[in-house]
């Protein structure tokens, strides 16, 4: 029962991994961009979440579409202010665009919030369920639950809408898109902004089962790039079962050896993935 307990354990964490993977990869798939400041984005997330329940009482469980819409916004404006002028450019360019945005908002947050970690008392995530000899914590359960659910609504926004059909056909073939009448400029800022509100929404959804600071988004950046890889470079749903496997694996590691081989585990992954199928496991399109 331990080896399924880990497995489900896995399950749950790799929902939220899903999550923040399947925004990263939006944004790859459409833009060609690698988007570094990922994980600041996530961690700017993880704040709005925090004083919005400290300072307005607002429970990340149903405040988490407010503040996924407060990142879009700002996305969309760090698009038309910045990104956009390196779309195009070589990597190094965006690499270091990206990076220096993921910089300034880590700084920023040093000034404004102090270095100090902090966290939510909230009662709900800190119940513990359970079935027969398998327990879980409710507070894993919930935001599961809300990143599965919004895994599978960016999808079918992807698939059903004249904006998603549009985001595709950028992701497609990007020199052709306009000759249809898509305005690919407009189409890449929505693209940003809903792969940042995805980074945003699983940042407050952590928020209750783990703590903040203004560092936390770095290691989710680099587990976000090895789901991206995993599940195929701009392959949503490839992202999104990467997510799973990621995450059952980090628990079976932490489970047979110690947690702190699991970071070491997620690299042996990434690098089997791109000496044995580069594509990825699911490779694909948005």
């Amino acid at each position: 029962m331990a080896w399924v307990q880990a497995f489900l354990n896995g399950l749950l964490v790799g929902g939220v991994y899903a999550l923040i993977a399947s925004g990263m990869a939006l944004i790859f798939g459409v833009m060609r961009l690698v988007n570094f400041a990922h994980g600041a984005f996530l961690m700017v997330g993880t704040y709005l979440s925090y004083y919005g329940w400290v300072l307005l009482g607002l429970n990340p469980y149903w405040a988490f579409p407010l503040w996924g819409a407060v990142l879009f916004a700002a996305a969309v404006g760090i698009y038309w202010l910045l990104v956009r002028r390196v779309m195009g450019a070589n990597d190094f360019l965006q690499i270091l665009l990206t990076e220096g945005i993921s910089l300034a908002l880590i700084g920023l947050a040093q000034l404004v919030f102090g270095a100090d970690y902090r966290q939510i008392n909230l009662p709900i995530a800190n119940r513990i369920t359970g079935f027969g000899s398998l327990h879980f914590s409710v507070g894993y359960i919930l935001s599961f639950a809300v990143s599965v659910a919004l895994v599978i609504a960016l999808r079918q926004f992807l698939r059903r809408t004249e904006m998603g059909r549009a985001i595709r056909a950028v992701a497609q073939n990007r020199a052709v898109a306009p000759l249809m009448g898509i305005r690919v400029e407009r189409v890449s800022a929505i693209t940003f902004g809903l792969g940042i509100a995805c980074a945003g929404v699983a940042g407050a959804l952590l928020l209750p089962i783990f703590w903040t600071n203004p560092t936390v988004g770095g290691p989710y950046t680099l587990k976000s790039f090895v789901i991206v890889v995993l599940g195929g470079m701009g392959s949503v749903q490839g992202a999104a079962l990467g997510g799973l496997l990621l995450g059952i694996a980090e628990q079976f590691t932490a489970y047979a050896w110690a947690d702190r081989y699991a970071e070491v585990v997620n690299f042996v992954i990434f690098i089997l993935v791109l000496l044995f199928r580069p594509q990825g496991l699911f490779g694909g399109k948005a």
